[in-house]
């Protein structure tokens, strides 16, 4: 562990300030990301608050940014999403294209979309329950599903007939290639357990359609084009299934986001003011349409 070899030589009332901040330089040097500093830190932290030693430091301790902090995403422009979607239909993984198509439809999460069982597709709803999550709020909730998602949705599932309600939507299967034409073949398909991952046709896939975005950004896309298309704030919150305390960290990271849209709602502010008593006014009837 990174924390007993750099400052396992040290008592917990050594540690001092410069020491994390020696720490820090070490593990940066290592090529150790922030976000792994950082998490290290916090295991040191939560120790030396049980000791009760914390509170000595915490106002000269600089810890390194999360991911989150640094790092908004990348949403994807239409032609970068055209080029993606294209280079992921011709994939050896066959179950990549839906996988990804429904991430751009739901903004579901990679672990989401990966673990999703048929029973949580409602098809007459047009919905889908989000099973296990990242968050205990990203559990459980209710996502509709637009056309594109229920098209690709359907599609898959004409591949599976014999499918069960406990069965998984995107089995681990086995790819092989057969022929001169290399023409490739699934087999080992198990539906009761999940594919372990996409991570390789993922990569293949985005190296071909010029992008080198992450999976996660799949849903950066989402939220961005919701709210410049000017859905409230509020309901994409409920669809990405954010915490009160996230949504307002994405409130801030989100508020870049639809210029246009709000530069349209103050517009509004410059329209002539609606004489409230006309409003309540009867309507004026034509004369000429009145019973004689």
């Amino acid at each position: 562990m990174s924390l007993k070899k750099h400052l396992g030589r040290l008592l917990l009332t050594d540690i001092r300030d410069r020491d994390i901040a020696d720490y820090i330089t070490t593990r940066r040097a290592e090529k150790a990301a922030d976000k792994t500093i950082r998490n290290e830190l916090g295991t040191l932290r939560g120790i030396l608050k049980k000791h009760r030693l914390w509170t000595r430091l915490r106002d000269d301790v600089v810890l390194p940014r999360g991911r989150h902090d640094e790092d908004i995403g990348v949403a994807l422009s239409d032609d970068e999403e055209a080029r993606l979607l294209t280079a992921c239909a011709g994939s050896r993984s066959r179950s990549l294209l839906p996988a990804v198509t429904l991430a751009l439809s739901t903004g579901m999460r990679l672990s989401e979309i990966r673990l999703l069982r048929w029973r949580q597709i409602d098809f007459v709803n047009e919905a889908v329950k989000v099973g296990r999550s990242k968050t205990e709020h990203g559990a459980g909730r209710a996502v509709p599903l637009n056309q594109r998602a229920l098209s690709a949705l359907r599609q898959w599932g004409q591949q599976f007939p014999e499918r069960k309600p406990a069965h998984f939507v995107f089995p681990s299967e086995k790819v092989g290639f057969s022929g001169n034409d290399e023409i490739p073949q699934v087999f080992d398909t198990d539906p009761t357990k999940p594919i372990t991952s996409w991570k390789k046709a993922w990569t293949t896939a985005r190296t071909a359609a010029g992008t080198q975005c992450r999976f996660h950004d799949l849903r950066h896309t989402t939220v961005t084009r919701l709210l410049e298309r000017g859905q409230p704030f509020a309901v994409v919150a409920a669809i990405m299934g954010w915490s009160a305390g996230t949504s307002v960290r994405m409130a801030k990271r989100y508020g870049h986001i639809g210029p246009s849209a709000q530069r349209q709602a103050m517009a509004t502010l410059d329209a002539p003011k609606r004489n409230a008593i006309q409003d309540n006014a009867a309507p004026v009837v034509p004369s000429s349409s009145l019973i004689q």
